[in-house]
Parts: C-alpha cells; structure tokens; sequence
C-alpha cells in the first residue's frame, strides 16, 4: 500500500467522534459519512448538525464540496480508507458491549478490498482491535492481514460541548499495524490536524494510551469524591478544603461529582476486563467505580435529610433537577449518573422532574422512562438540585429558604444561595 496514493475516506457512524471527523477530512479528501440510522443520516445529508458539536456553516460547506452522508452501505465499496467511529458501551453486568464493533468490522470486511486500510477510534481495551477486529475483517474479506490490507488505531480525542477544542486542535495518537501503515495512518491525521500527532509504537499501546486517560481521570475523582463522603460526615465543605490545599503549587485540581458519560464512566471497565482477563485484579480501578456509582444515592440522601432539617415533606415533596446531560452544555445523555439520583429521590416517596433545554426529550424518554418538563416555576418546589451547571441555568434565580432547600452539586452557584454543595 502506497503511503502516497488518494485516500477516499469513507466514517462510520456519525455521532459527536464521526461528524466532525467526517467534515474535517472533507476539506482535504473525498469522504464518505456513513450511519445505519437513516433518519439521522437523512438529517445530516439536509445541512442539520443532530450532535450540535460544529459550529458556523462547517457542515452546510462541507456537504456543498467533498462530502456525502449516506445510510447505502453499497456505496462503501467505492472507499479504500475506512475508518470506524461507532460507540462503544458494557453491558449490565459491566462487560464491555463490542456489538457495535463487531457490526461495523463485518460491514467493512463485506466491502474491504485489497490495498485499503481501516482505522479504529472507538474506545477500548488493549488488544482487541487485532484480536476481535481484525478477524471479522479477514473473514467477511477473504482477504490476508498486513499482506491484503492493514489496519490502524487513533483513539477519538473529543470534548463534548467544547467548541474550542475540536477535533483539529487536538493532538492525535495514532498507531498502525506495521510500520508502513503506522507512518500512512499518521500522515493521513496529520493532512487535518493542526495540533500535530504522536505516532505510538503499536495499536495495543494506542489503545491502552486511551484507556488509562479515562481510567486516570476517573480513578481521581473517585479519589475527591471519596473525600466529600468524609468531609460530609465531619460538617466539613469539600470546597473550601480544596480551594485551600489547591493553594500548593503541586494540588491536582479535581472536584467531585456525579462521573456519567460515555467516556469516563465505561472505559475503566474495558481495562478491568482486560487486566481479569490475564490474571490481575484490578483494585484500584474498580474501587474508583465503585465508589463514583455510589454518589447518586449520597445526593439524594443528603436532599432528604436537609429537607428533614427544615421540616418539608419528603414523600409527597417535590424536587426539580436542574440537568440530564452527563456534562454541561451538551444535551448528550448517554449513561447520565443524573438518573441514579432522580431515581432515589423518587425512592424516598418524591415527586422529582428534571428540566435540561439541551437534551432530547424523546432520547430521555425511551433510554430512562423520564419525560423532561418543558417549563418551570422554582416556587413549586421544596427541593433544587443544579446537577448540570449549563450556561443556560446561571440566569436563574436559585435561592434557598426555609421553604426550600438548595443543592449545588457543582458548585458554581453563590455560597450564599445555596444549603449545601457536593
């Protein structure tokens, strides 16, 4: 495979990772965005941005030069680049769901021919795009690995709901499965990434690359986390204790709260499950999940007993929670810890709604069975929960008093407002 040939890209799966990738290879290549729900392909192919992560006119001008958005699988055999952005998610039991994967990889082998090259950037545990991937590839082909065609990993670098950190200013890892591929496969991220890449030796180092940045940052919060559970019980506010050690010029500045998503909150298990699979207990990872699973029930359990303080009425009481999305300013609900603590609530006898004007009131509905109010009036509830600090909250006007109790799970809201935060 010649490293100098025309790439003709063709992205699979356009959700937040595969939109703007798809529309930023189209200002250099031929690409093809490609999604099996025809609806959302069909929304896209008419100028409309579902994942709300472009900005300006991006999508309308790509679609208007090198770009096409297809629910046809058939027009994939027209592409020798092919590059995998589906989700990646675990299943109840905490076992990683590669389903999406496995039906993206046999898509392509159906339609891999030789000389191409395929790229992953789903996330996932070292070793499995050579070990489950690449097989179906082979398989559904006919064709041989590294002789036939090769195949690369650049694990997806996307910050939901930041508009100053997209795709192109990122800096990429990237990896190949020999050399050859590996330096084709960093020039190919290189043509639109003005943040440069790092060419990682193998694909398992780039895939464990992925999972620890999460697994770290997970592992960190559950750590603060941990501490408000602590100060909680010493009447202590976990931020003034960090506000004051973050005075030392070495304090990592970690907050806690609710570690929802599809990023932060599933790739630990993926290493969990690779680390059991070869013999090693993984304590630490999975005490941090642990522990970050378990905030839902403390929050909702700090609620009621303010409310007891106050002598407002917990069963019958009605509380308003103020966000779904599993981080601020993106309506992206996908494995939303704000459910755990709607959950509870209602558990304890409460009337609970939940008003977030980013999310999509029928991707709440059919993922949790919750039907988002479309208005609110904060008087008629005798508890408040801002969950998700959206810019869109700070214009209310949040205030706590005898008849109502307030609490600012990311605290963001005035001290004074407020009867306590996470």
């Amino acid at each position: 495979m010649s490293a100098q040939r025309e790439h003709t890209i063709a992205i699979l799966g356009l959700g937040y990772v595969g939109l703007p990738l798809a529309v930023a290879f189209s200002q250099k290549y031929k690409t093809l965005g490609f999604d099996i729900n025809s609806e959302k392909a069909g929304l896209i192919a008419s100028g409309v941005d579902p994942t709300n992560e472009l900005v300006d006119d991006q999508l309308s001008h790509a679609l208007q030069s090198h770009l096409q958005i297809t629910a046809d699988p058939t027009l994939l055999s027209s592409c020798n680049t092919f590059i995998i952005t589906v989700p990646t998610d675990i299943h109840p039991d905490k076992s990683p769901n590669l389903e999406p994967l496995i039906a993206a990889s046999t898509l392509v082998g159906e339609h891999l021919k030789k000389g191409d090259l395929v790229i992953y950037e789903s996330t996932t545990y070292p070793g499995c795009t050579e070990e489950v991937c690449v097989p179906i590839l082979s398989e559904k082909s006919g064709l041989v690995f590294n002789k036939d065609y090769t195949v690369g990993y650049s694990p997806e670098r996307i910050n939901p709901g930041d508009k100053q950190r997209n795709v192109t200013n990122i800096l990429k890892v990237t990896s190949g499965s020999t050399p050859e591929a590996g330096q084709e496969v960093d020039a190919l991220y290189n043509a639109i990434i003005t943040a440069g890449t790092h060419l990682a030796p193998s694909i398992k180092v780039a895939e464990a690359a992925k999972a620890i940045e999460n697994a770290q940052r997970d592992v960190n919060i559950s750590f603060i986390n941990e501490l408000a559970l602590i100060f909680d019980k010493l009447n202590i506010d976990t931020g003034d204790v960090l506000a004051a050690a973050g005075t030392k010029w070495n304090f990592l500045p970690f907050k806690p709260g609710l570690v929802g998503g599809h990023c932060i909150s599933v790739d630990p298990y993926y290493l969990a499950h690779k680390a059991q699979e070869v013999g090693h207990d993984p304590q630490v990872i999975l005490s941090g999940r642990r522990i970050n699973d378990s905030m839902g029930l403390h929050v909702a359990s700090s609620v009621v007993k303010l409310l007891h303080q106050k002598d407002l009425p917990v069963k019958g009481g009605r509380a308003l929670i103020l966000g779904l999305a599993f981080k601020e300013n993106t309506g992206d609900v996908r494995n939303s810890k704000v459910v755990d603590v709607y959950q509870e609530l209602k558990s304890f006898g409460m009337e609970v709604d939940i008003y977030d004007p980013l999310a999509n009131p029928a991707q709440a509905l059919r993922e949790y069975g919750i039907k988002l109010v479309q208005e609110i009036h904060l008087s008629e509830y005798q508890a408040i929960l801002l969950a998700v600090p959206h810019q869109t909250f700070t214009t209310l006007a949040i205030q706590t008093s005898p008849q109502r109790v307030v609490y600012d799970l990311k605290g963001v809201l005035p001290r004074q407002n407020v009867d306590k935060r996470l």
